[in-house]
């Protein structure tokens, strides 16, 4: 048998497996929209206690998958988010348990009215169907997902990318005993268990229509390859490139504080900021906010003015601006006012996450309003950009788009709507 030919026949027989995949996850869609809230929440609890027994095997995978990260000089931002701990699989655990007991969607009415002729109609929110999710190196989205799709109804076809597949494999291992434990169908939550990337491929497709909504967790070259290809729907999560705007009103401890964790309390999440604009109006602002995180060991680069508080502040370059660097470098600029901070951001953001520090009133009045990003906030951390932090339990990302959800994705956001029409014989004359 020739190359090219066992090539062909192992795609033929990736592509004959995923569609496989996408027929059980309909059917299982199908059970799952009719589950009740206490079966749901019965299965969560599983699940949570299956990762807490599994916590071992877990670990053993994620240190190959480290291993492997290490040996490919990969950074520490990247070994950051791959990295699993016996702390943080208790976390994901606390999350799922945190995602079972929050109010079901499914169900609820969102707005109900009776017309003249008698109709009752109700708008209900329902699961979207299958929802296929597609991301990298993330190793706890395996569980998030599982848990959000399973609480708001929907089957999840799960493609991790081969950086952190063994890791995602053991948790959802982990996720199908808590199931099966349960008692509901295991095709609930499937995952591809192959590194193959023409698997995506195949998922873009839409799977003959059994896939509902494609979500993208990862770098820009993922997601554009996912909006680009995708013949189903797709929720985006663009890169954070989130600032913090200090105003001639803020209070300087309090500016610190923020600043100093926006961007270094982690470096590898989508909500650290990248870029610090302080007021043109504060200049004495500027020199304790920059000599205080290149202390801690964070690299600036700046504007002209910037450049003269300390030798160590390297020039910025127009590329800067749109920067997500996730790793320890901030662009620094001084702004005219909160109406330049405005235009800075509307320009070079990505309309993710975005912060001002102020005390005064119509300063941060006028920023969260035309701030046209997912999350904007006053006088606190960028990093609070993140589902459990919302109270959401997990998240599947932060949507930067415009339509269905935006910010993080919770439960709630993924589920749709339907209108419940009650009747007793009307006829339309």
């Amino acid at each position: 048998m020739t190359a090219s030919l066992k090539a062909t026949l192992a795609e033929a027989n990736l592509a004959q497996t995923l569609r496989g995949m996408g027929a059980a996850a309909r059917n299982a869609a199908r059970h799952l929209a009719t589950l009740s809230a206490e079966r749901k929440l019965t299965a969560l609890k599983s699940i949570a206690a299956e990762l807490r027994a599994g916590a071992g095997e877990i670990l053993a995978a994620n240190a190959r998958d480290l291993a492997a990260a290490r040996a490919q000089n990969r950074t520490p931002a990247f070994i950051d988010r791959l990295s699993l701990t016996q702390k943080s699989i208790e976390a994901i655990a606390d999350g799922v348990e945190i995602v079972a007991a929050l109010d079901d969607p499914v169900g609820s009415i969102e707005a109900e009215w009776i017309r003249p002729n008698g109709l009752n109609i109700a708008r209900v929110r329902v699961p979207i169907g299958v929802i296929a999710v597609i991301y990298e190196s993330r190793p706890n989205v395996t569980v998030d997902a599982a848990a959000l799709c399973l609480k708001s109804g929907n089957a999840a076809i799960l493609r991790c990318g081969s950086e952190a597949l063994n890791s995602a494999l053991a948790l959802h291992r982990c996720v199908a005993a808590g199931l099966a434990k349960a008692g509901l169908q295991t095709d609930c939550v499937q995952i591809v268990a192959t590194a193959d990337r023409a698997a995506v491929g195949h998922i873009l497709t839409g799977l003959d229509g059994d896939i509902d909504l494609i979500i993208p967790r990862g770098g820009k070259s993922l997601i554009a390859r996912v909006q680009q290809e995708a013949r189903v729907p797709v929720l985006a999560h663009l890169d954070g490139n989130c600032h913090v705007y200090v105003d001639k009103s803020a209070d300087p401890d309090k500016a610190k504080r923020i600043v100093l964790n926006a961007k270094l309390r982690r470096l590898s999440v989508c909500g650290a900021a990248e870029t610090l604009l302080v007021d043109r109006a504060a200049a004495s602002l500027l020199k304790p906010l920059v000599l205080a995180l290149l202390d801690a060991g964070c690299e600036i680069r700046g504007d002209a003015q910037t450049q003269g508080v300390d030798p160590r502040v390297k020039t910025a370059s127009e590329d800067d601006w749109y920067t997500e660097y996730l790793d320890a470098i901030m662009a620094v600029r001084m702004v005219d006012g909160v109406g330049g901070a405005i235009a800075h951001i509307a320009k070079y953001g990505s309309a993710h996450t975005d912060a001002i520090v102020a005390e005064d009133k119509a300063a941060l009045d006028r920023f969260l309003k035309e701030v046209d990003s997912a999350i904007v906030l006053a006088n606190a951390s960028t990093q609070f950009a993140d589902g459990a932090e919302f109270g959401f339990g997990a998240e599947i990302g932060i949507a930067t788009g415009r339509l269905h959800a935006r910010g993080p994705v919770g439960a709630r956001e993924l589920t749709t709507t339907k209108y419940v029409v009650r009747g007793d014989g009307q006829v339309r004359p």
